[in-house]
């Protein structure tokens, strides 16, 4: 595509002086969007998906679960409080492409450190701003999640449909293996629990709540075997959140499959964290029509009977009916879809959620269940005293 005159446009605000191109977000199945590109140009593929959150871009853009996605945001405007080093879930960028309805030329926030353009720029990840994000939602939600591509540098529809078909898809992709920390790190000491996560693509809100609940964290590769674990003397074990199709992550599933046998150490999953949980205890999982990501959906906890409205950021899930219900409780379930939100062993230590307790951003109504993880640790160090 030519940078002629007509494929332009001067950005006002703080972007006053610069220009942005046109841009094309083509599905695979034909479906394409034109729009006005920021952030980066060139182009990417991924699979496209939408986040209902209102506020909580820059969570969206630094959580590793959206490795290999292309997000749409379906709040209307986008950028207008800026960006800040505080609200980053981890050490990079993570997500194939970003889509939204407008992008602010203003942002207000005496937090704000940088424009939401110029931070993309600066990580390399492309925007499209300027379509009908309502109607690509619409049609993902009917269609289910597709793959599809973001590109300043091919004008014809047909031709990225194509690229989009061709590219690799989520289900049977390790992503984890591109957002997991190369070496063991502690990210705080002195807690009364010493608690290993298995970093699948863990976000820092969750490190921050472990923090809170009394933990002493070590964070650990999600190759590390169950004897490495077990070596590190942890009181529990958090099994993180993560990108791509937990079926493939087969390692990570055999250390955790090690570490029930061994039975002796709390295990909390947190999304894709279940997801390797259900596979180690025999379960089976499978890919949601359009995935849940957002941060209101309701969920019931099975025991109480109440409702958390809940942070959700996932494309797979754990089939219901593959759960042993001899040896497995299903603790909560999702109000929209009746999929399966939650899970505990009932003779060992197990917990997990298929929702983001930790809320990084959204509502607080579940961040009890790191108090419940805590109080699972105390009890079982009590026993073995």
């Amino acid at each position: 595509m030519s940078e002629s005159h007509h494929d332009l446009w001067v950005l006002p605000g703080d972007q006053k002086g610069a220009y942005r191109m046109k841009a094309i977000l083509a599905l695979e199945d034909g479906r394409h969007f034109e729009g006005r590109s920021f952030g980066a140009r060139g182009e990417r593929t991924g699979e496209a998906v939408f986040n209902t959150g209102m506020t909580g871009y820059q969570e969206v853009l630094t959580d590793p679960s959206y490795k290999g996605q292309i997000v749409a945001m379906t709040y209307p405007l986008i950028g207008n409080y800026g960006v800040n080093d505080g609200d980053s879930e981890s050490r990079d960028l993570w997500l194939e492409g970003f889509v939204v309805k407008e992008l602010s030329a203003i942002r207000s926030n005496w937090r704000s450190q940088e424009d939401l353009n110029g931070y993309l720029s600066r990580h390399g990840i492309m925007g499209i701003e300027g379509i009908d994000t309502r109607a690509l939602t619409k049609h993902i939600r009917l269609a289910g999640a597709m793959k599809a591509v973001i590109s300043t540098v091919d004008a014809d529809p047909l031709s990225l449909a194509a690229k989009a078909k061709a590219s690799p898809d989520l289900v049977g992709r390790d992503l984890v293996q591109d957002v997991t920390c190369k070496e063991a790190y502690d990210y705080c000491t002195g807690g009364r629990y010493r608690v290993v996560v298995l970093d699948c693509g863990v976000k820092t809100s969750i490190l921050r709540q472990l923090q809170e609940a009394g933990a002493a964290v070590r964070v650990v590769p999600a190759s590390a075997t169950a004897d490495e674990i077990i070596a590190e003397r942890p009181d529990g074990v958090l099994l993180s959140n993560g990108p791509g199709d937990p079926a493939a992550v087969v390692y990570a599933v055999d250390a955790i499959r090690s570490l029930i046998a061994y039975g002796k150490i709390p295990l909390f999953g947190i999304c894709l964290g279940q997801q390797l949980l259900g596979l180690a205890l025999g379960g089976e999982t499978f890919k949601l029509k359009f995935g849940h990501h957002g941060s209101n959906h309701p969920v019931k906890d099975l025991e109480t009977g109440t409702i958390d409205i809940t942070v959700q950021n996932h494309g797979f899930c754990v089939d219901m009916k593959s759960i042993d219900s001899d040896e497995i409780e299903i603790t909560h379930m999702n109000l929209n879809d009746g999929t399966l939100e939650g899970i505990r062993h009932k003779r060992l230590p197990l917990l997990s959620v298929q929702f983001h307790p930790e809320a990084g951003p959204g509502p607080h109504d579940a961040r009890h269940l790191f108090r419940r993880f805590a109080d699972m640790m105390e009890q079982c160090r009590g026993a073995k005293t």
